[in-house]
């Protein structure tokens, strides 16, 4: 299967998590109804993103895989005959849980699923307190629509994780994610960050010739403990493997964005950007080194 037609969905998230996961259902039915083929989801979707502040009550929202969260979503997915990509908080184990994506089959199986690996510690994203860090490594989902590298927001950031899995045959890079502003920044600083956010990824599209899915949450979240909160940016986008934008969502709405992947064009950039070809393995090493002087 060369083409296939995606779909990413970027909502506002409330306190009510059946009143999200209906929402989700709806936009999932008409991803379906427009005829994509894999449908994926912001991360930590079915909640509020919790993480902004340490607080003990929180590991309640987590849960078992598989569980109530992993079976509504495999039915969605059987009845939409789609692969469909979530994003959920994962109790492996008293006392410890995950940042877990889940990768449903269209006939409803589990056909992989994936740790994050990087655990971001930083004010308003407060994530080494709730997650511990990935085991699964950097291992591609085989699925019927082709080979997902799927990875999970502060991924991003890390060409490494893109670079592995496309090494091991990845066909795309799908980036569920939370990311946003704090209030009070200026707004050229907000604009630098989104930027960042936005240039980093489409470059680990170009480096490693392969088309990027990144699905962002929207809407301000208030912060329980009363300080700033976050105003998610939006932004989602899908891009090629050359980095260039196919659609784009905004800043502020609810969207579904729908687009055609033509897995050739991997090929075709590859043969005339060859950057695996001219990779120096054997002058790497450094990259092991935590610090190398």
């Amino acid at each position: 299967m060369n083409k296939i037609k995606v779909g990413i969905i970027q909502q506002k998230n409330s306190s009510d998590i059946d009143e999200n996961m209906q929402k989700l259902k709806s936009s999932i039915l008409k991803a379906a109804s427009v005829g994509c083929q894999l449908v994926a989801l912001q991360e930590l979707h079915n909640t509020l993103y919790f993480c902004q502040n340490e607080d003990e009550k929180n590991f309640d929202l987590a849960e078992s895989i598989p569980g109530p969260s992993t079976l509504f979503y495999s039915e969605l997915a059987k009845e939409c005959k789609l692969v469909l990509i979530t994003s959920l908080f994962e109790k492996r184990a008293p006392g410890l849980f995950h940042n877990t994506s889940i990768v449903f089959e269209s006939d409803g199986s589990i056909a992989g699923k994936y740790r994050k690996m990087h655990i971001p510690d930083d004010p308003g994203f407060y994530e080494k307190f709730y997650f511990t860090p990935g085991d699964t490594g950097f291992e591609p989902i085989k699925t019927s629509v082709g080979i997902l590298g799927v990875l999970i927001c502060w991924d991003q950031w890390y060409p490494e994780a893109a670079r592995i899995m496309s090494l091991k045959g990845a066909e795309m890079l799908v980036y569920p994610t939370a990311i946003g502003w704090n209030p009070l920044d200026a707004d050229d600083e907000k604009k630098r960050q989104r930027d960042s956010w936005i240039i980093s990824q489409k470059a680990n599209a170009i480096a490693n010739g392969l088309p990027v899915l990144s699905i962002n949450r929207t809407g301000f979240e208030a912060d329980p403990k009363g300080d700033n909160g976050i105003d998610f940016w939006g932004s989602s986008f899908i891009c090629g493997p050359q980095g260039e934008i196919i659609v784009e969502a905004s800043i502020s709405n609810e969207e579904l964005l729908v687009a055609d992947i033509d897995k050739l064009q991997t090929e075709n950039v590859r043969r005339t950007w060859p950057f695996l070809r001219d990779r120096r393995i054997d002058e790497y090493e450094d990259l092991l080194k935590r610090y190398a002087d």
